[in-house]
């Protein structure tokens, strides 16, 4: 793979083991980017209120072709909690009602749905996840086990943050449907580590990140909601959409697109990341990175003194791994590994637990690894790392 690092605008100096954090963008994007803000710059009315818009259409429906979903069924947004707080500010919680999720969620949302839970009187209830997950049908079971009455909403991570782990969303959507419970899945890593069809996931909400695994510009991504349910869904800022002099064919689209002045340049750039990845065989990349995160999975758990957290196969396991490891000070040490070994790779706290996890890329070989390797060992003899 070490042929497309040429096409990254990272540092030389750096090893780049945080791609789940924030993505990159690849050359040809950046410079689509680029002509996009200089194209606003040069005439801001005609691109903001006239070729804006005609662009916007023909990036949601390169990205609809790439996830397979309707474009007038996705909406573009600058990242996935946003996506969260529009939905958990519409779909109407009452005192008593509970949205269930996993304890393995990512913090912001948390902190979102905890929000508007506690304002509503409802409750936000953390199913605990029994670690390491044994398998689809163990990890259903167990979810499911926080359904009441009272389950309003099924909220879920499609790949996790913190643990790194892919759940198995497909099959929590199906019994969910049996169950009459909506599931809203934040997918944030998904798109570009794993294949999507939205239309045949049957998820009522979906949001995931173009500015993760996509390589688009910071500040894209999207928000899917289910024909069914667009009505009833809220923009978070009321604009000229809403009543709109000329309307579209779409109310959801009015509500939802034009939120005043705003650089919305990143969001163009998606078909052009979706071409690049298309004639670089993303998919054959995606296995390949794959194939590293595994093979050096068991040095990684050694090293750290963490263990599998899944079963370490597509199901469990994409281009991200995360193991737990002994320290008192995560940010101290996130940040000696950067300063001291150049090395970027996050040390999360979740719960009372401590991860470090990696990302691989089209850009990262084995020597990235060992990198990294050496200075966890290096790291143990200054006691940081117990």
């Amino acid at each position: 793979m070490q042929h497309l690092k040429s096409h990254f605008l990272l540092r030389e100096d750096i090893t780049f083991l945080n791609f789940g954090s924030f993505g990159a963008c690849v050359k040809p994007v950046f410079e689509k980017y680029q002509q996009f803000q200089l194209e606003l710059e040069q005439e801001p009315v005609l691109f903001i209120t006239g070729t804006g818009p005609k662009y916007l259409e023909q990036a949601r429906e390169a990205l609809g072709n790439y996830l397979g979903a309707d474009k007038d069924d996705l909406v573009y947004v600058t990242n996935p909690s946003y996506a969260v707080n529009t939905i958990a500010r519409s779909i109407g919680l009452k005192a008593g009602d509970e949205v269930l999720t996993t304890d393995l969620e990512y913090g912001a949302c948390d902190k979102t749905w905890s929000y508007y839970c506690e304002k509503a009187g409802a409750r936000y209830v953390r199913q605990p996840v029994s670690l390491p997950i044994e398998g689809k049908e163990a990890f259903v079971h167990e979810l499911f086990k926080g359904v009441s009455p009272k389950t309003r909403l099924l909220f879920i991570s499609h790949i996790t943050s913190s643990t790194a782990l892919r759940l198995p969303v497909e099959e929590v959507i199906a019994k969910a449907q049996t169950l009459g419970i909506p599931v809203f899945v934040d997918g944030a890593h998904a798109p570009g580590q794993v294949s999507l069809n939205l239309r045949t996931l049957g998820a009522d909400y979906y949001t995931g990140a173009c500015h993760k695994w996509m390589l688009t510009p910071k500040g894209s991504s999207f928000l899917y909601i289910n024909k069914e349910k667009q009505a009833g869904i809220d923009p978070l800022v009321i604009s000229w959409g809403y009543k709109a002099l000329f309307p579209s064919s779409s109310a959801f689209l009015d509500y939802h697109q034009f939120n005043g002045t705003r650089d919305f340049s990143a969001f163009l750039c998606i078909p052009e990341a979706i071409r690049f990845m298309e004639e670089y065989d993303w998919k054959k990349v995606a296995a390949e990175c794959r194939k590293l995160v595994k093979e050096n999975a068991a040095a990684f758990f050694a090293i750290t003194g963490g263990n599998a957290l899944a079963p370490l196969t597509d199901d469990f396991i994409a281009q991200i791994l995360s193991a737990e490891i002994k320290t008192n000070d995560p940010e101290k040490l996130h940040d000696l590994l950067f300063e001291k070994y150049k090395i970027q790779v996050p040390v999360m706290r979740h719960g009372e637990k401590i991860y470090m996890r990696y990302s691989i890329n089209a850009f990262n070989g084995q020597e990235d690894l060992n990198k990294l390797f050496f200075a966890i060992e290096d790291i143990k003899k200054s006691g940081l790392i117990q």
